[in-house]
């Protein structure tokens, strides 16, 4: 089998007739799917053009058997991530290999949208009933009375129905074929075998997506020996799961869509076309060891929206800079906070817990966070809104109206804008130019927004300006 590699690399290390045979156990449905996926690839010759994708599960070790490309993906992420090579490579062949327990569960999201949105990729599905892997769990598809270690009386309608995957998935617009074939005789492995070969030409052929539903033996956890886990597939799993053609359109077509380029060039050129910035700051330019920002407010304050521009601003400075939202349950009134982190070379750890700088839009953030800011640290708060805090010696602070400077505007939702120029003022943070340029950039699509915030960004600096006053250096 040219699919296949002559050797197969195992944890055992075994050698002559161990490192030609898989490690599956016997009876096991895994190896004649790999047969089948192999034989195809072989017949199609797309073998130099295969990427298969397996992930958590017995699943996984199709990579020790397939001779082509291969990507191990998180537990139920398979889908997607063979999403992401077939949009990457549009000339790939593209295979996702995945357990039921592992698709059906963990992966429900990602199969259905991956699904629904039709690109021509492979999944192959191999449904055991059962969590096979990690110790023999309740799965999706497990049967009504069927014994697992998590429900070890037998599953009962509390626990749901079994999920019939290839019934869903071709109720859904997308999928161009889907069929369910099993394996405990030889009749089922001929139409096993046809079936993921059709699926595979589907794709080849640049139909749309496709999916085959294997119905496969996992003696181990059934407690069966091969030959009655094979009969106990026939007799309780087909009335669950009908076997056959659940849709197919042969006259599908997918069409071509543009690859995507991986040429740096013309980000690079468009970074270097870009106007330069002033001199940044004596502050900012200390962050080579990474310098920490949170700011934090009620739900609809615009903490997310500030935290986003300063992120912004300091990789148009040049700086590494990552920005991490964190909102309560609710969309407005509720705590909302984010952080910043910005760093010369590279931000290691861009989470915030002692910030070098705070900005709080309301008391409740300014309890909650004030007590962890860094020695030396500075804290920017709304004064139309909060008293005078007591602070740590050392913590400086400016007291800055944004509410109040945002309502003389006209429009309260600048204030924080105006919160942005008092924290420049405040901790020196990257260029007054780069801020400016960065909003306006930002609200390019609204010249009268895009106005007002520059005006409330000005406004708090001129008003820190007036009320902040610089440690000595």
């Amino acid at each position: 089998m040219k699919a296949f590699y002559d050797r197969f690399d195992r944890h055992d290390g075994g050698a002559g007739l161990k490192a030609r045979t898989t490690h599956y156990c016997a009876g096991c449905g895994h190896g004649l799917a790999h047969r089948y996926l192999s034989d195809a690839i072989e017949a199609l010759g797309i073998q130099d053009r295969t990427v298969a994708v397996s992930p958590v599960g017995c699943a996984v070790f199709l990579y020790y058997y397939l001779d082509v490309g291969n990507t191990q993906a998180a537990h139920g992420r398979a889908s997607a991530v063979a999403l992401g090579h077939k949009l990457a490579n549009p000339g790939s062949v593209v295979v996702s290999y995945q357990g039921d327990g592992d698709l059906a569960s963990i992966g429900l999201t990602e199969i259905l949208q991956v699904a629904q949105l039709g690109a021509p990729l492979t999944i192959a599905f191999v449904n055991n009933a059962i969590y096979g892997m990690t110790g023999g769990q309740l799965a999706p598809t497990t049967l009504l009375g069927q014994k697992t270690t998590t429900s070890p009386r037998g599953r009962d309608r509390t626990m749901g129905q079994p999920l019939r995957m290839a019934e869903l998935v071709a109720s859904l617009d997308g999928p161009v074929y889907v069929e369910r074939v099993a394996l405990f005789d030889a009749k089922q492995r001929v139409r096993a075998a046809r079936a993921i070969e059709k699926a595979l030409r589907y794709q080849v052929e640049d139909r749309g997506f496709t999916f085959v539903e294997v119905l496969a033996e996992c003696p181990t956890h059934l407690r069966m020996s091969p030959l009655d886990a094979e009969r106990w597939v026939r007799d309780e799993m087909l009335p669950v799961f009908p076997l056959g053609v659940k849709k197919d359109l042969p006259d599908a077509r997918w069409g071509e869509w543009p690859a995507p380029r991986f040429d740096p060039g013309p980000i690079l050129e468009a970074l270097e076309a870009q106007p330069p910035a002033d001199d940044p700051p004596a502050t900012a330019t200390r962050a080579s060891g990474g310098l920490g920002v949170k700011l934090a407010g009620a739900g609809g304050d615009g903490a997310q929206t500030a935290a986003a521009l300063v992120a912004r601003a300091a990789i148009a400075e040049g700086f590494d800079a990552t920005h991490i939202p964190c909102y309560g349950p609710e969309s407005r009134g509720g705590t909302s906070f984010a952080d910043v982190r910005l760093a010369a070379d590279e931000v290691l750890a861009p989470e915030v817990p002692c910030p070098d700088a705070l900005v709080a839009f309301n008391a409740p953030s300014l309890a909650r966070f004030a007590p962890a800011l860094a020695p030396g640290g500075v804290v920017v708060y709304d004064s139309a809104v909060i008293r005078a805090p007591a602070l740590a010696p050392g913590v400086r602070a400016a007291a800055v109206p944004c509410a109040r400077i945002a309502a003389e505007l006209g429009s309260p939702l600048v204030k924080n804008a105006v919160a942005l120029g008092a924290l420049h003022v405040a901790a020196g943070l990257l260029s007054e130019a780069t801020f400016v340029r960065t909003i306006r950039e930002a609200l390019a699509r609204s010249a009268a927004l895009a106005d007002v915030n520059v005006e409330a960004f000005l406004r708090g600096v001129r008003a820190a300006q007036e009320t902040y006053t610089p440690p000595h250096p």
